[in-house]
């Protein structure tokens, strides 16, 4: 199992975060010379964030543990990260000391009011997901949106859940829904990333992003590059294999009670043609027999996968 997952180091991190920035983007100038290096050297960080160069090359380097949250203050604004990716530095810094022993967690449970809230959303393409990207819950609008393929009833048992982030990477029909399938990817591995930043000892995360690492050089290579990013708000251009082109806009919102779930939704403007295609999907649903009656179907292999992809590892965020 890759040694980066998904307990995040500081140092792989800042060392990311650093490669990202341009001498230009920090206002450096560079005076016509070539540089061996690929963005900033620790030197010029360090000078930006007002450190001495060795101290910070010994954070980088994992030999300083106790960085002030005025340092990681100063060395965020250096890097130019966004409120996520400074509340992801924090964490990184901040959980780098012992560590109880991982415990194997318990299969999540969908929170019953969200449950509620999932059913009243009845013309809305709806679902909810726990902390690992698993799909919990759905209903027919969500399930026919962006799984079709799959038994209506896979969320119901853990050991058949989807995964939205298995499927964003390793399943065809999911991979073709998305009309720009790299912007997707990226936020579903920028969500993974935040999370495994908030669960550094979760033994199940590690196990997905250890499987994805193994099965997608693309989830891979996203993966080595640590951006992280929340997926609050964001618009989806969908190639609906029964309804046609439609964009979305996905919601996400998290329990108060349980804020290891979200309740994703997936909207449209009123009047558009967009709204008249999830008018048609929902006339489509209520066409359909029951799930009961459904032929069980796994994920299709994406050419990029080296392995088969059992269909209780399909789920995911972002």
């Amino acid at each position: 199992m890759p040694a980066d997952i998904p307990t995040d180091s500081l140092g792989a991190f800042l060392r990311a975060s650093r490669a990202r920035i341009t001498p230009e983007d920090a206002g450096i100038p560079r005076y016509g010379e070539r540089r061996r290096v690929v963005g900033l050297r620790r030197e010029e960080l360090a000078l930006l964030a007002g450190v001495s160069a060795s101290y910070y090359t010994r954070l980088e380097q994992g030999q300083s543990r106790n960085a002030s949250p005025e340092v990681l203050d100063a060395l965020a604004s250096a890097l130019q990260l966004d409120d996520a990716e400074r509340a992801h530095l924090g964490r990184l810094a901040g959980g780098r000391g012992h560590r109880q022993p991982a415990r194997r967690p318990t299969p999540e449970t969908v929170a019953p009011a969200l449950a509620g809230l999932l059913d009243s959303l009845a013309a809305v393409p709806a679902l909810v997901m726990g902390r690992r990207s698993d799909v919990l819950a759905w209903n027919p609008l969500g399930h026919a949106l962006l799984a079709g393929h799959l038994r209506p009833d896979a969320p119901e048992a853990a050991a058949t859940r989807p995964n939205m982030a298995t499927l964003v990477f390793t399943d065809v029909d999911t991979r073709e829904l998305y009309a720009d399938w790299r912007a997707k990817s990226r936020a579903v591995v920028g969500n993974l990333r935040l999370t495994a930043g908030q669960h550094p000892d979760d033994p199940e995360l590690a196990s997905l992003v250890g499987r994805l690492t193994m099965t997608s050089t693309e989830f891979a290579s996203l993966w080595a590059d640590h951006q992280v990013q929340a997926c609050a708000t964001a618009d989806y251009a969908l190639h609906h294999p029964l309804v046609g082109d439609l964009t979305v806009t996905q919601q996400t919102l998290r329990s108060i009670d349980r804020p290891d779930q979200t309740l994703v939704t997936h909207t449209t403007p009123a009047g558009s043609p967009s709204a008249e295609a999830i008018t048609l999907l929902a006339q489509l649903v209520g066409d359909r027999p029951s799930h009961h009656t459904a032929p069980p179907r796994t994920a299709q292999q994406h050419p990029d996968s080296p392995g088969v992809v059992p269909s209780r590892l399909l789920n995911g965020r972002g």
